[in-house]
């Protein structure tokens, strides 16, 4: 057993008069003399790698196209939309499907597999959900044109009536422009958001509106909770309501 050291230079120094001892005496391995050995390969010797090699299965390397998603295994997955053209590995790894930048060797996506033929897509790959596409209500006659000036109450209406499958719309439209003249525009476009607001398409529903006038009732959001102090009530026992057991036979 070897005695222990005071300190760690003193280990430092036994360790070279080791090292000098024994690489100076043939080695039962190589049959030969280590430092001498060192000497004569040393013009061999390469530079270790930067990189530690891999472990396992190489990842398979994906071109990310115009959609910002890579195809593997028949199916498609998106990446983040600063990789579109890059190369990029895919590795399958504790049943998901992990995405790697090359050249950070940072993770950038990470799926589930699908089904060949199907796709994974992620909303923030493409910086968040995107709106549903709005196509603006088109006149197709004079009066669908006459009744859209009156701004975005009358083509919400507009819509909502085409949408419920009103089929007296014309009609109703020459009707609306008939209470315009005799109420004011300020009081159609109230009785239309109120009808919008109880989806009520036609041009009856307007008509009652504007016939009840201040009358109806307004919708307001909840407001906070009515605290009221009670008046004290004084309370009696129970045994107060029991029935008299000689009363009740006799």
């Amino acid at each position: 057993m070897l005695a222990p050291f005071a300190d760690l230079t003193a280990a430092n120094v036994a360790a070279r008069q080791w090292c000098a001892e024994v690489n100076t005496v043939p080695h039962a391995e190589i049959c030969a003399i280590p430092a001498e050995r060192l000497t004569a390969e040393h013009g061999l010797l390469a530079a270790l790698p930067s990189l530690r090699p891999a472990i396992g299965k190489p990842p398979a390397t994906r071109k990310v196209d115009r959609l910002s998603c890579v195809r593997f295994g028949s199916a498609r997955y998106s990446v983040p939309t600063r990789l579109i053209g890059t190369q990029v590995a895919v590795t399958e790894a504790d049943r998901h499907l992990l995405i790697t930048d090359p050249a950070t060797g940072e993770i950038v996506a990470t799926h589930t597999p699908v089904a060949p033929g199907q796709a994974s897509v992620t909303d923030e790959h493409y910086g968040g959900p995107r709106p549903a596409p709005r196509r603006a209500a088109r006149a197709r006659t004079e009066t669908e044109k006459t009744f859209l000036q009156l701004g975005p109450v009358a083509e919400t209406f507009l819509a909502g009536s085409a949408a419920s499958g009103n089929a007296r719309l014309a009609g109703d439209l020459v009707q609306l422009a008939a209470l315009r003249a005799a109420h004011g525009e300020q009081a159609l476009l109230a009785a239309l958001e109120r009808a919008i607001c109880f989806r009520r398409w036609r041009a009856e529903d307007v008509r009652s509106i504007l016939a009840a006038g201040a009358g109806t009732a307004q919708i307001r959001p909840p407001g906070q909770a009515l605290v009221l102090e009670l008046p004290h009530v004084p309370t009696r026992p129970l045994t107060a309501y029991a029935l008299d057991q000689v009363g009740e036979a006799s």
